[in-house]
């Protein structure tokens, strides 16, 4: 079993009697850590000698032997299937002229955020279920943190621009293209790119300010922030505070201007006299806003949960929701009933396998 943190002591030297007593509790603590992997909080003169952790463990979805072949084929194909939906996405709003619009200009961003999101956490899974092994390095679990969240904020905020894009199409239509200009779009996307990295980098802050943790275990297939302060010994109220806050600053503002967008759509749409207008304007619609519910009410219900309660495997199940479900779904329901979608991914796949 890898060594998962230690507390080394260091004094002046004294008797051998003391020596020996020292070197004895100092074993008796090594070996007692390592067997049951969890960490003491130390006393105010400890941390002065206290190293820090060097690895966690994700415990995953399951602790079963038998689940783990399921869980590999599973998740293995679940992955390919997002990257693959997400590419070709990507590919048809490349290669198609009639799609360099707005929409699928954040469309194709959308998926390669999506795409970011799932390759952050599951290939760590898929590699983790296959080589029986559960070890993620201190600097390791930072990281896929910092990029998990990076992605993940991208995501609302992505599904933010495309809510105000569908509002100036359905609202603003004669003026749609001069307010919807290329230069307003990729300020769009670099703000939102931005915002992201701040945010990540706020919590990835936070999680460096912990020094010593009670447990190693994380439960989940991937480092949360909220689960690395749930580990700790030390206190975490401010901690606690400032992530929250920033979390539901950067979660609140996305979606109040989703809220805002639909409001003005809706208002919009229910003073349209004719038919026709209503059903073109939430069949334009209707994709974004299952996208929006898929991926906001499931990451809502994991935020609080993970809130209000100690991390448990349910907590890894909810997770998996908007982890990896939400980006496999995003490319199915943006082409299911988009014709301009499936003319240019056609148009692709006959170029690649008839040219």
């Amino acid at each position: 079993m890898a060594t998962r943190s230690f507390y080394k002591y260091s004094g002046e030297k004294e008797s051998e009697n003391i020596g020996t007593v020292h070197f004895i509790a100092l074993a008796e603590t090594y070996f007692k850590i390592s067997s049951h992997s969890t960490l003491w909080c130390p006393s105010k003169v400890q941390k002065k000698n206290l190293t820090s952790v060097s690895e966690f463990f994700l415990l995953g979805l399951s602790d079963d032997p038998e689940l783990q072949p399921f869980l590999f084929i599973l998740f293995l194909s679940m992955y390919l299937v997002t990257i693959l939906g997400n590419l070709f996405i990507i590919l048809a709003v490349a290669s198609d002229p009639h799609l360099h619009t707005p929409m699928y200009f954040f469309l194709s961003n959308l998926s390669l955020a999506d795409i970011g999101l799932v390759s952050t956490t599951v290939p760590k899974m898929i590699v983790n279920i296959q080589t029986h092994s559960r070890v993620i390095s201190y600097e390791g679990c930072l990281t896929q943190m910092s990029i998990f969240l990076l992605f993940g904020c991208m995501d609302g905020t992505l599904l933010t621009a495309m809510a105000y894009d569908r509002f100036v199409a359905i609202c603003h239509p004669l003026h749609y293209m001069a307010i919807m200009s290329p230069r307003l779009c990729c300020l769009l996307v670099l703000v939102s790119f931005f915002v992201s990295l701040l945010e990540s980098q706020l919590h990835n802050w936070i999680a460096l300010q912990l020094t010593c943790f009670k447990d190693v275990e994380v439960s989940n297939f991937f480092c949360h922030p909220s689960q690395l302060l749930k580990l700790a010994c030390c206190d975490t109220f401010t901690n606690n505070i400032i992530m929250y806050t920033a979390g539901a600053i950067f979660g609140f503002l996305p979606i109040s201007g989703i809220f805002f967008s639909y409001c003005k759509i809706l208002s919009s749409v229910l003073r349209v006299p004719s038919s026709g207008g209503m059903n073109k304007a939430f069949s334009t619609c209707g994709s974004h806003l299952a996208v929006v519910c898929l991926f906001y009410i499931t990451g809502i219900d994991v935020y609080l949960s993970s809130a209000i309660s100690q991390p448990s495997r349910k907590f890894a199940v909810a997770s998996v929701m908007y982890t990896v479900l939400t980006p496999m779904l995003n490319p199915f329901i943006y082409s299911l009933r988009n014709k301009d979608i499936k003319r240019a991914m056609r148009r692709s796949l006959s170029k690649m396998f008839y040219t």
